[in-house]
């Protein structure tokens, strides 16, 4: 996909342009239904398109890296020890409750051609090991949920700016008419910090994240309530007279022209939504493959998120979010009991993540798709209390499959303990830089004229992590 050069016109010219007030759509849907950025960026700088679409696989709560991905023998050497006296000085952590050094309960294995580390916790991605770049030096300017959480979305510990998905939408559109570019596919839990992860910030509205829940039913007033369709043209028809009105009276206005646009695309969004999200369709091998027939429940809800996310890739949408469904724990937050949550929670990922490399590569899709696996922040190589582990936003690891990126591959390293990232450190604004570089976008142009300066996504950070790019 190129970019075209587009010039915008004025509120007030669209208005004038366009008849029966339905000029009064936003430029931002306009472009949407072409898949143009709604601010391109210079096509003679920009980085070569790899991917066309994101699906964020949000892992709420912060994964231990030490149990899943970053393998560290030493930590059973050690086991049960004074982890002051075995590792030496000790950062503070949230709840500064210092346990014994403490190894992983599960068994690490290499996997794939590549050789790729695992722990047993996740039996079916272990055979996609080969799609997978593994990152294992990333690190967090906090160690407190919500301010993480804000950095991993919006790459700002504070609340208010605009999430990754809502500058993708920016920038790029959606490739669909019927679609929002930037869609979240709630499994049941909205993470600390709220729905701020998912908002457009300073961006207009009609960028900001727009929420599915789970059910045949993802959004209010899904299903018309007017007779036929030419009833709710009329009404639409008549709502866009009368906004084109009031902006023309009083003049431009974010909330008002973005409630228009999405006027719209709700309209067209109620024919399309429901067939997306209606997975009985799918064939029966398809829907095992997502983990639909599991006994266990959170897997039955990952798998619909996954299987709803790749209907979605195929009819255009830009930016889909998962996250993560209800397991019974506190997310991936085990600061006690570390064993029975976090198998719970792989238990509830696993199967549907693989389901979804697979089908993508099946399907032709994976090599036009970026995957992306990440927490907020990773867990103590030692105890917290007797059985969990405190917040660690020294190193931990991030996935990445798909979409321009190697794979079996690692990038980065932490410390013998997987305590500090010790080698090709990785911040939060490099995997978005890095996100951006995929989908054709220079990480430095993509901007916003707001408060007395160009902001952009990564502020003035970001470098691409080129060590994982195919």
């Amino acid at each position: 996909m190129s970019h075209r050069r587009y010039t915008p016109v004025t509120r007030r010219e669209m208005l004038d342009r366009c008849a029966n007030g339905f000029g009064a759509v936003a430029l931002a849907a306009m472009l949407a239904e072409e898949g143009q950025s709604a601010s391109p960026p210079d096509k003679t700088t920009t980085p070569p398109v790899k991917a066309k679409s994101v699906i964020f696989l949000y892992m709420d709560g912060g994964p231990s890296q030490v149990d899943t991905f970053d393998y560290k023998p030493l930590l059973q050497k050690h086991h049960g020890q004074d982890p002051r006296q075995a590792m030496g000085k000790l950062e503070p952590t949230q709840f500064a409750n210092f346990g014994k050094v403490m190894a992983s309960p599960w068994k690490f294995t290499k996997h794939g051609q590549s050789g790729l580390w695992m722990s047993e916790l996740f039996p079916h991605l272990a055979r996609c090991a080969d799609d997978l770049a593994v990152v294992r030096s990333v690190v967090s300017k906090s160690p407190e949920h919500t301010a993480a959480n804000y950095f991993l979305h919006t790459g700002s510990t504070f609340q208010g700016r605009p999430s990754a998905g809502a500058w993708v939408s920016y920038g790029l559109g959606s490739l669909s008419k019927n679609l929002p570019g930037f869609i979240v596919l709630n499994g049941g839990l909205i993470p600390p910090g709220g729905l701020d992860n998912f908002n457009s910030g300073f961006l207009p509205a009609a960028f900001q994240g727009t929420l599915f829940r789970p059910g045949k039913s993802p959004m209010a007033n899904i299903s018309p309530r007017e007779s036929t369709d030419a009833a709710q043209r009329e009404k639409l028809a008549l709502m866009a007279r009368l906004d084109a009105a009031t902006v023309e009276r009083l003049g431009a206005h974010d909330a008002l022209e973005s409630a228009i646009a999405n006027y719209e695309t709700a309209y067209r969004m109620q024919t399309a939504v429901p067939e997306i999200t209606d997975i009985s369709k799918e064939s029966d091998k398809t829907q095992a493959l997502y983990g639909l027939d599991s006994l266990y429940a959170p897997t039955r809800t990952f798998g619909s998120q996954c299987l709803v996310a790749r209907r979605l890739v195929e009819r255009g949408a830009r930016f889909i979010e998962l996250t993560c469904p209800n397991t019974g724990h506190d997310r991936w937050d085990q600061h006690g009991n570390l064993k029975k949550g976090h198998e719970d929670n792989a238990r509830a990922v696993d199967r549907p993540i693989a389901g979804l490399l697979r089908d993508l590569k099946a399907r032709g899709l994976l090599d036009s798709t970026l995957i992306v696996w990440a927490g907020e922040f990773g867990r103590t190589p030692f105890a917290q209390g007797a059985d969990g582990r405190d917040h660690n936003p020294f190193g931990f690891t991030v996935w990445m499959a798909g979409g321009g990126v190697k794979g079996g591959v690692t990038h980065g390293a932490t410390d013998e303990w997987g305590y500090k990232a010790v080698q090709d450190k990785v911040e939060i604004h490099d995997l978005h830089a890095t996100m951006l570089h995929l989908l054709g976008v220079d990480h430095t142009k993509l901007t916003f004229h707001f408060g007395g300066r160009d902001m952009r996504l990564t502020d003035v950070h970001g470098e691409v992590i080129h060590g994982i790019l195919a």
